[in-house]
């Protein structure tokens, strides 16, 4: 099973000009497309960038629908 999914929110090594670490996973594969936390800003990135730049991992919330 793979350890990112959209939604997550990934913590990086290095800062965004911005100020912000965190990125918003929006796509999965080959590489990844990040959203930054702080300013929006998105950007394509290899998955072997990200795996050996990750600082930590915070799962997306998901709601239990009970009905």
């Amino acid at each position: 099973m793979d350890k990112y999914a959209v939604g997550d929110i990934v913590k990086l090594k290095k800062q965004h000009p911005c100020g912000s670490n965190e990125w918003e996973i929006l796509r999965v594969g080959a590489d990844f497309r990040l959203k930054c936390m702080g300013c929006g800003h998105q950007v394509m990135i290899s998955r072997k960038i990200v795996e050996k730049n990750d600082r930590g991992l915070t799962k997306k919330q998901t709601q239990d629908i009970v009905g």
